[in-house]
Protein backbone atom coordinates (compact mmCIF):
# COMPACT_ATOMS: atom_id res chain seq x y z
CA UNK A 1 0.00 0.00 0.00
CA UNK A 2 1.74 3.26 -1.10
CA UNK A 3 0.90 7.01 -0.14
CA UNK A 4 -1.39 7.38 -2.88
CA UNK A 5 -4.02 5.50 -0.93
CA UNK A 6 -3.87 8.71 1.97
CA UNK A 7 -4.10 11.54 -0.49
CA UNK A 8 -6.09 13.95 2.14
CA UNK A 9 -3.93 12.86 5.55
CA UNK A 10 -0.52 13.67 3.52
CA UNK A 11 -1.75 16.91 2.39
CA UNK A 12 -0.89 20.13 4.36
CA UNK A 13 -3.23 22.10 6.27
CA UNK A 14 -3.71 25.66 7.16
CA UNK A 15 -2.06 25.91 10.58
CA UNK A 16 -3.82 28.61 11.19
CA UNK A 17 -7.10 26.96 11.72
CA UNK A 18 -5.63 25.06 14.57
CA UNK A 19 -4.16 25.41 18.39
CA UNK A 20 0.30 24.96 17.68
CA UNK A 21 0.21 22.25 19.71
CA UNK A 22 -2.88 20.46 17.59
CA UNK A 23 -0.84 21.09 14.84
CA UNK A 24 2.19 19.62 15.81
CA UNK A 25 2.11 17.35 12.24
CA UNK A 26 -1.13 18.02 11.58
CA UNK A 27 -0.64 16.87 7.71
CA UNK A 28 0.51 13.44 8.97
CA UNK A 29 -2.86 11.84 10.19
CA UNK A 30 -3.18 7.93 9.57
CA UNK A 31 -5.87 5.78 11.23
CA UNK A 32 -5.60 2.31 12.52
CA UNK A 33 -6.21 0.45 9.85
CA UNK A 34 -3.41 3.17 7.37
CA UNK A 35 -1.09 2.48 10.23
CA UNK A 36 -0.64 -1.35 10.06
CA UNK A 37 -1.64 -1.10 6.60
CA UNK A 38 1.55 1.39 5.65
CA UNK A 39 4.59 0.06 4.58
CA UNK A 40 8.00 1.52 6.20
CA UNK A 41 9.60 2.48 2.94
CA UNK A 42 6.36 4.19 1.77
CA UNK A 43 6.37 6.64 4.83
CA UNK A 44 10.45 6.88 5.27
CA UNK A 45 10.81 10.13 3.53
CA UNK A 46 7.67 11.88 5.34
CA UNK A 47 8.85 10.89 8.46
CA UNK A 48 11.95 12.56 7.95
CA UNK A 49 9.83 16.03 8.33
CA UNK A 50 7.86 15.31 11.07
CA UNK A 51 8.61 17.72 14.35
CA UNK A 52 10.03 16.03 16.99
CA UNK A 53 9.31 17.09 20.50
CA UNK A 54 12.85 17.12 22.63
CA UNK A 55 11.84 14.10 24.51
CA UNK A 56 12.76 10.54 24.70
CA UNK A 57 11.34 7.63 26.75
CA UNK A 58 14.16 5.01 28.46
CA UNK A 59 11.96 1.43 29.03
CA UNK A 60 13.57 -0.55 31.63
CA UNK A 61 12.51 -3.71 31.65
CA UNK A 62 8.83 -3.89 30.90
CA UNK A 63 7.68 -7.28 30.25
CA UNK A 64 4.48 -7.07 29.17
CA UNK A 65 4.63 -6.81 25.03
CA UNK A 66 0.96 -4.93 25.49
CA UNK A 67 2.83 -1.92 27.64
CA UNK A 68 5.66 -1.45 25.07
CA UNK A 69 3.39 -1.45 21.98
CA UNK A 70 1.24 0.89 24.29
CA UNK A 71 4.55 2.76 25.01
CA UNK A 72 4.79 3.08 21.16
CA UNK A 73 1.65 4.41 20.75
CA UNK A 74 2.20 7.10 23.55
CA UNK A 75 5.64 8.29 22.02
CA UNK A 76 3.89 8.41 18.28
CA UNK A 77 1.39 10.74 19.91
CA UNK A 78 3.68 13.05 21.46
CA UNK A 79 6.01 12.68 18.48
CA UNK A 80 8.94 12.54 20.63
CA UNK A 81 12.46 12.07 19.93
CA UNK A 82 13.05 8.82 20.10
CA UNK A 83 12.62 5.44 22.38
CA UNK A 84 14.86 3.16 24.04
CA UNK A 85 14.27 -0.79 25.01
CA UNK A 86 16.54 -1.92 27.18
CA UNK A 87 17.33 -4.99 29.28
CA UNK A 88 14.23 -8.09 29.31
CA UNK A 89 12.26 -6.05 27.14
CA UNK A 90 11.05 -7.93 23.88
CA UNK A 91 11.03 -5.66 20.71
CA UNK A 92 9.64 -5.03 17.30
CA UNK A 93 8.43 -7.40 14.68
CA UNK A 94 7.48 -9.14 18.21
CA UNK A 95 3.36 -9.40 17.07
CA UNK A 96 1.98 -8.78 20.55
CA UNK A 97 4.15 -5.27 19.58
CA UNK A 98 2.96 -4.72 16.21
CA UNK A 99 -0.75 -5.35 17.81
CA UNK A 100 -0.73 -3.45 20.69
CA UNK A 101 0.80 -0.45 18.83
CA UNK A 102 -1.15 -0.20 16.06
CA UNK A 103 1.64 0.25 13.75
CA UNK A 104 3.47 3.11 15.33
CA UNK A 105 6.31 1.24 15.95
CA UNK A 106 7.09 1.92 12.20
CA UNK A 107 7.21 5.84 12.75
CA UNK A 108 8.81 6.10 16.05
CA UNK A 109 12.07 6.48 16.04
CA UNK A 110 13.66 3.67 18.56
CA UNK A 111 16.39 1.61 19.37
CA UNK A 112 17.32 -1.17 21.68
CA UNK A 113 20.00 -1.13 24.47
CA UNK A 114 21.42 -4.35 26.88
CA UNK A 115 20.91 -1.67 30.24
CA UNK A 116 19.34 1.62 30.55
CA UNK A 117 22.47 2.83 31.30
CA UNK A 118 24.08 2.13 27.81
CA UNK A 119 20.92 4.23 26.69
CA UNK A 120 21.57 7.35 29.04
CA UNK A 121 25.23 7.61 28.31
CA UNK A 122 23.91 7.40 24.65
CA UNK A 123 21.89 10.40 25.49
CA UNK A 124 24.50 12.27 27.77
CA UNK A 125 27.51 12.28 24.67
CA UNK A 126 24.79 14.36 22.22
CA UNK A 127 23.75 17.18 25.12
CA UNK A 128 25.46 18.81 27.98
CA UNK A 129 24.07 20.76 30.86
CA UNK A 130 26.10 22.87 32.89
CA UNK A 131 22.73 23.06 35.37
CA UNK A 132 22.53 19.60 36.20
CA UNK A 133 23.58 19.35 39.90
CA UNK A 134 24.48 15.20 39.63
CA UNK A 135 26.15 15.96 36.47
CA UNK A 136 27.46 19.47 35.13
CA UNK A 137 28.21 17.94 31.93
CA UNK A 138 24.98 16.73 31.11
CA UNK A 139 23.18 18.52 29.33
CA UNK A 140 19.55 16.98 28.84
CA UNK A 141 17.43 16.07 32.07
CA UNK A 142 17.32 12.44 33.25
CA UNK A 143 14.26 11.56 34.99
CA UNK A 144 13.05 8.52 36.73
CA UNK A 145 9.15 7.87 37.22
CA UNK A 146 9.36 6.06 40.42
CA UNK A 147 8.44 6.05 43.83
CA UNK A 148 11.49 6.60 46.08
CA UNK A 149 12.26 8.12 49.18
CA UNK A 150 13.81 11.23 47.46
CA UNK A 151 11.35 11.41 44.97
CA UNK A 152 9.23 14.92 44.22
CA UNK A 153 5.77 14.85 43.05
CA UNK A 154 5.81 15.07 38.98
CA UNK A 155 4.17 18.22 39.18
CA UNK A 156 7.26 19.94 40.50
CA UNK A 157 10.47 18.84 38.89
CA UNK A 158 12.33 20.68 36.22
CA UNK A 159 11.50 19.40 32.89
CA UNK A 160 14.12 21.97 30.99
CA UNK A 161 14.23 20.58 27.62
CA UNK A 162 15.77 18.30 26.52
CA UNK A 163 14.37 15.53 28.81
CA UNK A 164 14.04 11.80 28.86
CA UNK A 165 11.87 9.90 30.98
CA UNK A 166 12.96 6.68 33.05
CA UNK A 167 10.42 3.58 32.99
CA UNK A 168 10.63 1.27 34.72
CA UNK A 169 9.47 -2.81 35.54
CA UNK A 170 5.65 -3.13 36.02
CA UNK A 171 6.05 -5.49 39.22
CA UNK A 172 9.64 -3.53 40.63
CA UNK A 173 9.88 -0.18 39.22
CA UNK A 174 13.32 1.24 37.83
CA UNK A 175 16.24 -0.46 39.70
CA UNK A 176 18.19 1.22 41.97
CA UNK A 177 21.14 1.28 39.84
CA UNK A 178 19.48 2.97 37.09
CA UNK A 179 17.93 5.53 39.59
CA UNK A 180 21.47 6.81 40.79
CA UNK A 181 21.82 7.61 37.28
CA UNK A 182 18.65 10.19 37.02
CA UNK A 183 18.65 14.07 37.90
CA UNK A 184 15.29 13.86 39.08
CA UNK A 185 12.97 10.76 40.59
CA UNK A 186 9.49 12.01 39.83
CA UNK A 187 5.90 10.37 41.78
CA UNK A 188 2.39 9.76 40.70
CA UNK A 189 0.39 10.35 44.30
CA UNK A 190 -1.66 7.38 44.69
CA UNK A 191 -4.18 7.79 47.36
CA UNK A 192 -5.79 3.97 47.03
CA UNK A 193 -5.22 0.42 48.45
CA UNK A 194 -2.58 -0.40 44.40
CA UNK A 195 0.97 0.85 45.15
CA UNK A 196 1.43 2.19 41.52
CA UNK A 197 -0.08 2.86 38.20
CA UNK A 198 0.18 1.54 34.97
CA UNK A 199 3.33 1.91 33.11
CA UNK A 200 1.38 3.82 30.19
CA UNK A 201 -1.09 5.56 32.42
CA UNK A 202 1.91 6.90 34.34
CA UNK A 203 4.37 7.92 31.29
CA UNK A 204 1.30 9.57 29.80
CA UNK A 205 0.39 12.00 33.19
CA UNK A 206 4.37 13.02 33.03
CA UNK A 207 4.72 13.30 29.82
CA UNK A 208 1.54 15.65 28.75
CA UNK A 209 2.15 17.43 31.58
CA UNK A 210 5.12 18.23 30.65
CA UNK A 211 4.13 19.14 27.34
CA UNK A 212 1.75 21.42 28.44
CA UNK A 213 4.46 23.33 30.95
CA UNK A 214 7.77 23.56 29.31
Amino acid sequence: MGLTSFPRRWESMDPRLHGDDNCYNIAMKLNAKELRDVKEEDIVDKLKTIKRRPMYFILENIYDTYNIGGLFRLADALAIEKMYICGESEIPPNPKIKKASIGTYKVVNWEYKKTAKEAIDDLKSKFQNPRSKQDPNSKIQIIAVEQAKNSIPYQKADYSAPVALILGNETYGVTEETLKLANQIVEIPMWGINKSLNVIVSAAIVSYWITNNQ
